[in-house]
């Protein structure tokens, strides 16, 4: 099956396929580890060589190979020795002018030494490449990888040497059109190794992952936690110093223990993100974090946090920072702060989960995250291998952040046709977002809407069934009529859930001033913002509120010569951060809500 990942080691097929909640016919490299900041690392990001390789030559004269042993390595031997570097984590894209638009294969090499402590285990992990990575140490193939923007790791325990180590990445970023993406989307396709690469050393028996949760009726914190190696029957200690928590448990025969603990924790909100260090103690390891512990439920129309209504002042946001993708702390320092701001206590991460980074940022800042999967637009509902892909990616991020406090829902897909091959697809992996994570909303931005009386306007579609909180993504007064065609349009929603404007906006590059009713313009913008709020303002029970986009990203779609030249200039804040018209109405609006107006 195209996608399929692969591992070399039986014994650690069994170990996922019997303990880790994983599709069968998609297995990845190596069950994620938790937590990867908390444990012995070693960084392998850094200056890395590479080769572009638009024909797909390197398997067949073995590019990933370190040892001299036919005419075809010295070859790629030498190209490599001579070849330049790129910095990973980062795109390949944005680092050198000719890779602006390449879409292919690149291999990046990096060598390193490494000297384990004896007894211990070593895992390599990627924070994420894209789209599709095969990796190779020592000359020998790790594994596979499919989707671009979520984690994965291997166990290298048996494949390092002593001294001098060879790492090799095949990262292919081609578009597929039973991709997830597929092959058209309104975003930079970035390519390369744009997430950290990391060594985590462990014991052999190692706290390999856990979960924790504050359960609904705010009494308890429950969860889980997973040993590794030799893990049945073997004690387990929590403890949360603060809350004078010191709590034991027992390893099942799979090496799992689950727990609940009576405690009555400050719970996290955007006026409040507070969290608190929680350590994990086995016999042979001890893991640290800081997690924090509230609640989402949803209670007719409204969002509940904490057992009390929010309204979500949001933004539309993607994982780009000045023209480039955005991966570290300090790019999420820089959107975070526009974010906030503008009056942000939620972001709809479009559309695509981002880095670790953007979300523990966003979390100790206080705002709220919708975390989206790419099954975007005209996904390939009919075909199992795309579905299987979907669930993946959608069960892979889930791994990574179900103990962030900020995430609050999670997204299956954004704007997809309506068919019975789609509301099916995306039933299922609603479905799946609750088997893996039954603590947050599920969610899903929609398109087409229509009017449902004279005047009024709604959305109907069979998915509402399936999910938690409504998305609605719509644009009237820029797509189809003007601003001022606003003023007479009602919206009417009879679900007993709760409706957020996901989608709404107009495009204007930062400077170019006109009349009001002049498309493209700063002031048109503005205007278009104006007549949206006080359309927004007359909708009964609406729970948020997401304007696309935060700030303006690059589209090989948006090449408009003079206006957009390669960027969706719907952003309230131009691509170098310059605020335009329209940011200070929208803040406006949000202000009135933070000053009780």
């Amino acid at each position: 099956m195209k996608g399929k990942l692969l591992r070399s080691n039986c014994s650690l097929i069994l170990l996922a396929l019997c303990f880790c909640f994983i599709n069968t016919s998609f297995a990845q490299p190596y069950a994620l580890i938790t937590n990867v900041e908390g444990r012995h690392t070693t960084s392998l990001n850094g200056k890395w060589s590479y080769l572009t390789d638009p024909m797909q030559n390197g398997v067949r004269i073995k590019y990933y190979l370190d040892k001299e042993l036919t005419n075809k390595a010295v070859y790629a031997s030498y190209n490599f020795n001579a070849a330049e570097t790129l910095t990973v984590p980062g795109d390949w894209s944005t680092q050198r002018p000719e890779l602006l638009y390449y879409e292919g294969t690149i291999w990046y090499r990096k060598k390193f030494e490494y000297q384990p402590r004896e007894g211990n285990r070593v895992f390599l992990h990627f924070g994420a490449v894209n789209y599709e990575s095969t990796v190779y140490l020592n000359g020998e193939e790790l594994g596979k990888h499919v989707g671009g923007y979520t984690p994965f790791n291997f166990e290298i325990t048996q494949k390092l040497r002593e001294g001098e180590n060879s790492l090799v990445v095949q990262a292919d970023n081609k578009r597929h059109p039973e991709g997830v993406p597929e092959s058209v989307f309104d975003w930079w396709n970035f390519g390369g190794i744009t997430r950290p690469v990391t060594l985590i050393e462990t014991p052999g028996t190692f706290i390999r992952d856990y979960a924790f949760q504050l359960n609904r009726s705010r009494t308890n914190i429950t969860g889980r936690i997973q040993l590794d190696g030799d893990n049945s029957n073997k004690k387990l200690t929590i403890e949360i110093p603060e809350l004078k928590v010191k709590h034991t448990v027992t390893t099942d025969a799979g090496g799992r223990a689950q727990f609940e603990i009576k405690a009555k924790p400050e719970y996290w909100s955007p006026s409040n993100p507070k969290l608190y260090a929680v350590n994990i103690i086995s016999e042979t390891d001890n893991v640290s974090e800081e997690i924090g512990f509230r609640t989402i439920e949803t209670q007719g129309t409204k969002v509940l946090l904490n057992g009390e209504e929010v309204f979500l002042r949001g933004a539309n946001i993607h994982a780009q920072v000045y023209g480039r993708s955005a991966w570290s702390k300090e790019d999420a320092g820089v959107l975070l702060g526009w974010a906030k701001e503008l009056g942000c206590n939620f972001l709809r991460l479009a559309h695509y989960p981002h880095s670790e980074a953007m979300i523990k940022v966003a979390e100790k800042m206080g705002i709220m995250v919708w975390e989206e999967i790419p099954v975007y637009w005209r996904i390939d509902f009919s075909n199992n291998d795309t579905y299987v892909n979907a669930e993946n990616q959608l069960r892979e991020i889930i791994d990574r952040d179900k103990n962030r406090a900020n995430i609050i829902i999670w997204s299956v897909a954004n704007e997809t046709p309506r068919s019975e091959a789609r509301t099916k697809f995306i039933s299922r992996l609603a479905n799946k977002a609750r088997e893996f994570d039954a603590s947050r909303l599920v969610s899903a931005a929609l398109n087409g809407t229509a009017q449902i009386k004279p005047g009024t306007w709604s959305i109907e579609d069979k998915l509402i069934n399936a999910l938690d909180v409504i998305g609605v993504n719509q644009y009237y007064g820029w797509f189809g009529g003007t601003p001022d065609s606003l003023d007479k349009m009602k919206w009417q929603f009879d679900y007993q859930k709760p409706v957020l404007m996901t989608e709404f906006g107009a495009s204007a590059p930062f400077g170019n001033h006109g009349d009001k009713k002049e498309k493209y313009t700063e002031e048109c913008q503005a205007y278009y913002y104006e007549k949206t709020i006080e359309m927004i303002k007359r909708i009964p029970g609406l729970s948020g509120t997401c304007p696309w986009s935060l700030a303006e990203h690059r589209s090989p779609l948006r090449l408009m010569s003079g206006i957009e030249d390669g960027f969706s200039r719907a952003g309230l804040i131009s691509w170098n951060g310059q605020r335009k018209k329209a940011f200070y109405v929208m803040k406006k609006y949000y202000d009135e809500f933070i000053s009780g107006k």
